[in-house]
Parts: C-alpha cells; structure tokens; sequence
C-alpha cells in the first residue's frame, strides 16, 4: 500500500486521528470539538468494531438481563468537523510517513498531525492447559485484535458480541464457573444466578474483591452471594481449563493443603482474571510499552510529541485504574490541551512535518481530501494548571442485584499503616454488611462500604467533593450525612447542587438548564450532561426528573428551590 510523499502540502496541521471509537475515544472526539470552539479543527475516529460507541460499564447487566443492548449507546458528536469510520480497526502506524493504516473491511491509509491512541483493553485470557490458541471456530468473524478464539462455552466480557454470547449460553448452561473475583467477576455472578444458572467463583486471592476490600469486607461480600446460591471459593486457583470436542466441560482447581487437583464442572465459563492494554500497534511503531503506552502527565509518548494515550491502553505516571472515570478525566485534560495548542497556533509548519495527501490519495482512504485550514506548532504542550488527574476518580463500585459495595482512595489492600490517619469501621459480615471510613486533616481520603448503599452514596460525595467532615467520624457509619433522601418522586425538594450522576458530575440544575435550553427526554438529557452515560445508577433519578420536568411544563413557572441547610439531599 503506498503511504504517500512526505512533502506535499500539509492540512494545516489539526487533523486529530483517534484510534478508537469506545467510550473514551469516542468521549475524546466530543470533549475536543467542545474545547476547540471556532477553531477549524479535523477529527477522524477509527473504530474495530461495527457498533456505535456503546457503554461497556453496563456489559453485565446486560449479562443480568437488567438492560437491553439497545440501551448502551452512547451518544455521538453530530459536527460536520467529525468523522467516524467503524469496522476499520488500525493494523499499523507509521510515523515516518505520520499516517496510520486500517485493515478489516475498510482499508486504506489515514494521514494525521496528532494520533490519539484509545484502543482500550482486552480481557486477559489465563495461561491455561485447555486455552491454547484453538482453531477459529466455523462462522467466527471476529478480528485477530480482539483475542484468541477460545473453546466453546468460554467468553471473557469485554465486547457487545461478548455479552450477547453469554446471554445465549444461559439458554442451555446448567452450571458456570466464573473465574476471578474482582467487580466484573462479581457482578457476573450474581448476573448468572439471576438468570437461574448455577454459579461457582472461583478466586486464587484470600479475599474477594482483594484489590479494594480487607478480609472483613470481603467477608460480608460473600456471605451477600452466598444468600443468593452462588458459590463462592476463595484460595482456589484455576489450573487446567478442561475441553472435550472443542466444547468447555469444567475446570481443575487447586486447593491450599489438598494433594490433587478438584474438578468442578462447568458448561459454561467465564473469564473476568483482569484485563490487558491493547498495545501491539504502538510498540510495532517503537512507542515505549510497558504494563500500557507510557505517557507523561500530558499523556503524550515520550517518543512522539504527537502521539498521545488515553484510557486503558495509556500507562500515565501515577499509574492506570481501569476505571471509566480516570479514561474521561484525561480526555478532557488532552482536549484543552490540543485546543490550547491550535488555537495558539501562528500557522508555522511543523518541524516534524504534516500528514501528507498522498496518504489519503492511497487505494482504500476513509478521510477524502477535506481537511484544516491553518497549520499548528509541533509536541506536547506544557501541562498547566487544571490539567493534573483529578481528584476523585478512583471510586469503585459494583453494580450487582442484592450486593451494594462502593470503595475508593486509599482502602483494603491499597491502604497502608499511616500514623497521620484515623480509620473507624463498622463490621457486620453476618448481616453482609461493612462500613470503613479513613481519615487524615479532616477530609476523607479513603473508604469502603458493604451493604448500605445510602451511606455508600454520601462516603462517595463526600471523597469525591473533599467536603469537610463531622468532628466525629464514627457518624458516618451508621447514618447518611443529610436528612433521609427524598424520593425521586419528590425533585422539588432536591437543591439545584444535588448530584444527580456521580461518574459525570451532573447536578439537578444542570439537568433543568438542559430542559429549558430544549431537551425534552432522557436521551436528550444524556447527550447535553452525558448522565446516565457511566454506570447507569442514576437513570431512574434522571426519568424522575424528566417526569418532573414534563408535568411542571403545563403549570406556571416558578423559581427553583434554593438549597439551603435543611433541603435534604439525594441519595443516588
């Protein structure tokens, strides 16, 4: 495939090529053209697979039969300076020729001035006897970027065509081992047994949930499963996947202080041991890899100034969280930088050089010969104040029927003894309940809560917000930090600050200001404040609302209410 001539005339130097259409490639093509205003900027999205960007947050309750895939769409930017092409997932780049090259059912070469690599995370598949690289089953059409082709009745859960796989297995499965118990792992569980299928977990660590939860936490969390049937194994390590006829038959487990490996039976298995940062096309480039894409607290590569990560595939200095709300946040920190950077451009040529039209004039291009007008300076730019991780993104919670557990900053395996903090906890495992709260200089730097979503919902505010806390900590145990929530049937007695989605930070007001400015359903809410985008907690409030807002609109218009000490505020 030809590449074109490095030295023809440049685009003007604002061609921004994401690698990725998920949801932060495809939050990163919105937050860019929010930022950038007026500025002419030029935005291609190269996505794997088929689909809209969808949420894959809420991949287990689909799982769960809580939610259908019709309502996982995200919504998309719907600004002529976008362009989003999908099944055209990036093979290779080639920054000498500053292009990338898509294979699939599109390919072609796409020139760039700054490449975005938001290629996410692939479920990480256990080196096991039995998980050998099979071959391709018949009528399999995935791409070789998505994984190994595994037995039948083996899934990980990272992908729409993954949920609806294991939605159809449920269908005839009798009995599912789900390895690993971190919050997928958990969350599939109780989704399987929703279902009526018999549900074994199987868990090499001591605890539940080890990487937020301490032993008593992860007590509590599994006598709430094992209420609902599911058996739960922990200090068992999965050793040998058996597979008869090409077809999952069960697993072989090893015990602590057993000679002999345990079969446990499965005909359906589901693999939630973690998740791999999709990096192969970024080392093949000779971009530094190690656990993800090394990138500096610009997010760009130390090797490229104009090749960035984000997201799960994106290794930043203080590390990845695999949580949605890290991968939004350093969307939003590289949107204002870029639109800083074009909109501050003198239009001198970049000394790297510009995207060529020779790229897109090769057999195959997706982007034409529409492009920018101005040219932009070349590397990263400086990060400056507000574009530091913000605080607050490391909240954990699982969505699970009948199991409530929020954790976040500093708790379970993460929190070390610190002379400078005061930890109080409550601990209930027999009542499936457990609340921790840890505290230094009067804020709420960590905690942990099992079991009482109210108090979980307000330990989050209160971490997420740093709001100043009670003289005695003991009162967050037992007791929300307001008056007792107020129905979603009642938004007239919520304060325009009450927030009503947490992973977007999206207040009642917000969602008022959207309905005057013209949003008139839930779907229009989403696309103007993105609530309901994340992991979904805060639907029923947002219809509430919507509800609220519908009647209100056939009755005289009066001012909302001001907060004021007494308003309650919320649970969400």
């Amino acid at each position: 495939m030809t590449h074109g001539q490095r030295g023809q005339e440049r685009r003007g130097g604002r061609r921004v090529v994401v690698v990725g259409n998920g949801m932060v490639g495809s939050r990163f093509a919105a937050d860019l053209l929010a930022h950038a205003g007026q500025v002419p900027v030029e935005v291609v999205v190269l996505g794997d697979e088929e689909y809209a960007p969808y949420n894959r947050v809420l991949l287990s309750e689909v799982v769960a039969g809580k939610v259908d895939v019709t309502g996982l769409d995200l919504p998309e930017p719907d600004d002529p300076r976008v362009r989003t092409h999908r099944g055209a997932p990036v093979v290779a780049i080639d920054r000498a020729a500053r292009c990338v090259l898509t294979g699939g059912t599109r390919p072609g070469a796409v020139a760039y001035d700054v490449l975005v690599l938001a290629t996410g995370a692939a479920a990480r598949v256990p080196d096991l006897p039995g998980l050998e690289p099979p071959v391709r089953r018949p009528g399999a059409t995935r791409h070789a970027a998505e994984g190994p082709v595994l037995p039948a009745g083996v899934h990980g859960l990272r992908t729409l065509d993954d949920a609806r796989e294991i939605v159809a297995a449920t269908a005839n499965a009798r009995h599912a081992v789900v390895v690993g118990a971190g919050v997928l792992g958990l969350e599939v569980a109780t989704g399987l047994a929703r279902r009526g299928v018999g549900v074994t977990v199987l868990h090499g660590g001591r605890t539940l949930m080890d990487r937020q939860l301490a032993a008593d936490a992860g007590h509590a969390v599994a006598r709430t499963l094992a209420a609902q049937g599911v058996d739960v194994r922990t200090g068992a390590r999965t050793r040998r996947v058996v597979v008869v006829d090409g077809r999952v038959r069960g697993v072989e487990v090893e015990v602590a202080g057993e000679d002999e490996l345990e079969p446990v039976a499965a005909d359906l298995l589901v693999l939630t041991a973690g998740t791999v940062a999709r990096t192969e096309i970024a080392c093949a480039a000779g971009l530094t890899v190690d656990r993800g894409v090394v990138v500096g607290d610009d997010l760009a590569s130390p090797d490229d100034p104009d090749v960035y990560a984000i997201g799960d595939c994106a290794q930043p200095p203080e590390g990845g969280s695999g949580l949605i709300a890290q991968g939004w946040d350093q969307s939003r920190r590289l949107a204002a930088t870029l639109a800083a950077r074009f909109a501050g451009s003198s239009g001198a040529g970049s000394s790297g050089g510009g995207p060529s039209r020779g790229a897109d004039a090769a057999a195959g291009s997706l982007t034409g010969s529409a492009g920018a007008t101005s040219g932009a300076t070349s590397g990263a730019t400086s990060v400056g104040e507000g574009q530091r991780p913000v605080l607050g993104t490391d909240v954990v919670r699982v969505k699970a029927t009948g199991l409530q557990v929020v954790a976040m900053g500093v708790c379970g395996a993460r929190r070390a003894p610190d002379p400078a903090q005061r930890v109080v906890s409550l601990s209930d495992p027999d009542g499936g309940r457990y609340v921790e709260v840890v505290v230094e200089d009067g804020a709420l730097v960590g905690a942990t809560c099992v079991g009482s979503p109210d108090v979980g919902a307000d330990l989050a505010t209160l971490y997420t917000r740093r709001t100043p806390l009670p003289a005695d900590p003991a009162q967050l145990l037992l007791r929300p930090v307001a008056p007792a929530a107020v129905a979603v049937t009642s938004p007239t007695h919520m304060p325009s600050r009450a927030t009503v989605c947490h992973c977007n930070g999206v207040t009642k007001g917000d969602v008022v200001a959207c309905w005057k400015d013209g949003a008139r359903t839930v779907e229009d809410v989403a696309r103007a404040t993105r609530a309901t985008t994340g992991c979904g907690g805060c639907k029923d409030v947002v219809c509430g609302l919507v509800d609220w807002l519908r009647a209100d609109d056939a009755r005289p218009a009066e001012p909302d209410q001001a907060p004021t000490a007494a308003s309650p505020v919320p649970t969400v």
